[in-house]
Order: structure tokens, then C-alpha cells, then sequence
């Protein structure tokens, strides 16, 4: 029995070194950009981007916060990602409800035509959106930017949560039905909350997703006070020459609060993913 356990142990033991390796290497280039944000660009020149700083410089941080408004993007940022997060949630709930539980007719078309949504490149939305945006008066706005992101987050939602649904015990909503339960009574009462894992899943992934978006907010938003995060430091790098410790301050700065994010929803993603597998 000796033999078994030692080989479970060498087995635990590698997986472990593997799993650290692999948090090693993918921490590096984050490890590199914070230590050359608080770098003076006198010790970059001399020492080169991998050494040790011999203090804390933050004026590279203050400078990018002051040259780009970094609070007004920072706002512009999380109003959108959240509203999408949510708007897109509620989209694919409702339509999920419909093609899994509801189970339409045709509902294979349907789910066929969400999944071709997902496929679809943003470079293919890019010219019928500006024309849309700029026809119902939205181009320039933050509004255009979540309706747009709205649908498409949604589109993955809707084909996640319809197979999901489509596995729903019927049981329980017959039983529900025959107390009177209406279908909207149905999705809010039992349906959603019984879900609250996966939906805390797709929250967690709409949020990171929207917020890292670069190429459509650059084509609907245009004006500096309605810019987003990425949008702001890619347009500070092609305006101004920066030095190596204000670059690394603006990816720092911009990548920051998507780490803060996911840091203060860990559990909810490891209980929605937890909660997936079990089910």
C-alpha cells in the first residue's frame, strides 16, 4: 500500500510545481510593468527594466493620471462595463428562459444563430454600427457603446444559459405551475435564483470583457470625455513620447482595476464554477 500512496504524492508534488511555474510565468510581465512604474527613468537608462528599483517613484503614476483626466476614464470605464454586465445578464436570462424552459418552436435555429453572433468579427459591425449609431443620434455617447455591448455579451449568455436551462428539473417547475406560479413569476422566483452561480459567472466575465474592449468604443466614441481606459492610453502613446516609467504606469494603471475586480469576485466565480460542475 506504501507504493500507491508515494506515487499519489509524486504525482501531487509535480502538479503542484507545474501549477507554480505556470503562476510564475504568467505574473512575470505584471511584475515587470509594476516595477517599472515606480522606476525613475534615470535607473531605467542605467539599470535596464529588469532591476530593482532603488525607491518608490510615483510621479510617472501622477503624470499619466493628469495627462489623460484617468478619473473621468476610470468612471466612463465602470459605468459601461457594469451596465453591460447587467444589461447583458438580463437580455440572456430572459432569452435563455425562452428557447430552454419555454422551449419555442424552433429554438435550434435560434441557439444557431447566437452561436454565428459569437463568431462574428468586430471588424464586420464596425461600418453598419457608425452608420446606426450616427442615425439614431447615439454616436459619441456612452449609450452606444452598452446597447452595443449589451446584445453582443448576451448572445454568449443566451447559448450559455440555454443549455443550462434545457437540463432545468422539470419537476420543479410543474409543481410551480400547479401553485398558480405565472412565467414571470417562474423566472424570478425560481429559475433566476436557482442560477445565481452561473449568472454570477457570466457577471464576473461580461464586466472583464467589456472593459478590455478597444476597437469598437474607438470607432463610437470619440470625444476625450466619453473615452474608456484602454481607449485613453492608446491615444496618450500615439499623441505624446513617453518615457519607459510613464508607459509602464499607464498599463499598470489600466490593468489595475480589472486584478481589484476579479480579486473582490474570486469567490463568487469559484462558487459559480464549483456549483457548474456539481450540477
Amino acid at each position: 500500500m506504501a507504493q500507491p500512496f508515494a506515487s499519489d504524492n509524486l504525482k501531487k508534488a509535480l502538479a503542484l510545481l507545474f501549477l507554480t511555474a505556470l503562476l510564475v510565468v504568467m505574473l512575470f510581465p505584471f511584475g515587470i510593468v509594476t516595477i517599472n512604474a515606480i522606476k525613475t527613468p534615470q535607473e531605467y537608462a542605467s539599470d535596464g527594466p529588469l532591476s530593482l528599483p532603488g525607491g518608490i517613484y510615483t510621479q510617472g503614476l501622477r503624470d499619466f493620471w493628469e495627462r489623460v483626466d484617468f478619473t473621468n476614464k476610470l468612471v466612463n470605464s465602470t459605468v459601461i462595463s457594469v451596465t453591460v454586465a447587467v444589461a447583458g445578464i438580463g437580455l440572456a436570462l430572459l432569452n435563455a428562459f425562452a428557447l430552454g424552459i419555454g422551449r419555442v418552436r424552433g429554438r435550434v435555429w435560434f441557439l444557431i444563430f447566437f452561436l454565428m453572433a459569437n463568431t462574428l468579427p468586430q471588424e464586420a459591425l464596425a461600418y453598419p454600427l457608425y452608420y446606426f449609431a450616427k442615425y439614431l443620434g447615439l454616436y459619441n455617447t456612452r449609450l452606444s457603446v452598452i446597447i452595443v455591448f449589451s446584445v453582443i455579451q448576451s448572445a454568449f449568455g443566451t447559448y450559455l444559459l440555454t443549455s443550462v436551462f434545457s437540463t432545468f428539473p422539470r419537476e420543479i417547475l410543474e409543481a410551480a405551475r400547479i401553485d398558480g406560479a405565472s412565467k414571470f413569476q417562474l423566472l424570478t422566483r425560481i429559475v433566476a435564483p436557482i442560477s445565481r452561480p452561473t449568472l454570477s459567472v457570466l457577471f464576473v466575465f461580461f464586466f472583464i470583457w467589456t472593459w478590455n474592449e478597444f476597437f469598437l468604443p474607438m470607432i463610437l466614441l470619440v470625444s476625450t470625455s466619453n473615452q474608456t481606459v484602454p481607449l485613453a492610453i492608446a491615444v496618450l502613446q500615439g499623441q505624446h513620447n513617453m518615457d519607459a516609467t510613464t508607459s509602464s504606469a499607464s498599463a499598470l494603471l489600466g490593468i489595475l482595476p480589472c486584478i481589484v475586480f476579479f480579486l473582490l469576485f474570486q469567490r463568487t466565480l469559484t462558487r459559480g464554477i464549483t456549483a457548474g460542475s456539481v450540477k
